[in-house]
């Protein structure tokens, strides 16, 4: 069972800080939307790994975080097994880190604190263009069939059947950068049934999928827009079930939770983390206990570029800018 230290520790045992070459920068071939810092040479869309062997990382200590879709509590057991497995792997220590908001995830990375990390479907654009992520696999089930849906809930005897029945009322959203949280909802209402926030409904933000299903079953909001793979979880830990529940919208299907590392990590080093997540045999596992609840069973093979283009496409309609600060 790998140890769980905190972050504090963690990051003292890491020793390191953020490095960056203004020079690099400036010779950069191709930056497209990257933050200025990164550069992009082969067009593949994600920050290229520092061709100077100087501004690479090879801590002792790699920090490690997945997506706060939930209280970050649930999963520092849930991926135990799967870490030390990465430690076997790299020969180096493995520390879970507990983010509690995908904006403290991102800036993790950017600042160099954060070397391994899942992040949420509507995470990947900001964290590939600001903090340098690099993501190559997602979980996927034994068929390789992976993802998730949007859905928007409410409650019975809410008095909402349809999507036009939530004019006029509160409409729970968990943060901007989630997808099924905020933005896929948002084009899709704005879309198809020409509903804006604020003119025919009052958004309210819940901070997790948890929060927002939680407060749904509770009636505390008449509506939410959430990922079912959380829905799906929660209902079979018995967190909430299904009478509490009523789905009146159900999205295509899109990504899951990517995982990846910071660009600058040594190439050697993120080798061997790419080949730890693909490679670890998840029977009888804690990752298989949890996950295994929406069908999952092995890490796949992924590109930002490919998978993450319907993202993109919603980042558009959304007028999402990747500008970083």
């Amino acid at each position: 069972m790998s140890k769980i230290k905190t972050i504090a520790k963690a990051i003292a045992l890491a020793g390191i800080t953020a490095t960056f070459s203004t020079a690099a920068s400036a010779a950069c071939s191709n930056q497209g939307t990257l933050d200025a810092r990164y550069c992009d040479a082969d067009n593949d869309l994600i920050a290229d790994i520092p061709a100077d062997s100087s501004q690479w990382l090879d801590p002792e200590t790699l920090i490690f975080a997945y997506t706060p879709v939930e209280d970050p509590a649930v999963y520092k057991e849930a991926w135990a097994d799967f870490l030390t497995y990465l430690e076997e792997q790299t020969g180096k220590e493995v520390v879970f880190f507990p983010v509690q908001s995908n904006a403290a995830e991102i800036e993790a990375m950017r600042s160099g604190r954060l070397h391994i990390a899942g992040f949420n479907t509507g995470s990947n654009p900001l964290a590939v263009n600001c903090a340098g992520y690099r993501p190559f696999t997602m979980m996927a089930g034994d068929d390789g069939s992976y993802g998730y849906e949007m859905e928007i809930l409410t409650y019975p005897g809410s008095g909402i059947e349809s999507i036009e029945d939530i004019k006029g009322k509160k409409m729970a959203f968990t943060s901007p950068t989630s997808n099924s949280g905020f933005k896929a909802p948002s084009a899709i209402l704005k879309a198809d049934y020409n509903m804006m926030p604020e003119r025919d409904f009052e958004p309210v933000y819940s901070g997790k999928h948890d929060n927002s299903i939680l407060g749904v079953a509770n009636q505390d909001y008449p509506a939410a827009a959430v990922a079912n793979s959380v829905l799906g979880r929660m209902l079979s830990r018995d967190v909430v079930t299904q009478d509490q529940i009523v789905s009146i919208y159900k999205s295509q299907t899109f990504p899951t939770t990517s995982y990846g590392v910071a660009h600058n990590l040594k190439p050697e080093l993120q080798e061997k983390i790419q080949q730890a997540f693909l490679n670890f045999p998840w029977e009888g596992t804690t990752l298989e206990e949890e996950f295994s609840r929406n069908g999952e069973a092995q890490f796949v093979p992924i590109t930002y570029k490919e998978h993450w283009d319907v993202i993109r496409k919603i980042d558009a309609a959304n007028d999402v800018s990747y500008s970083c600060s």
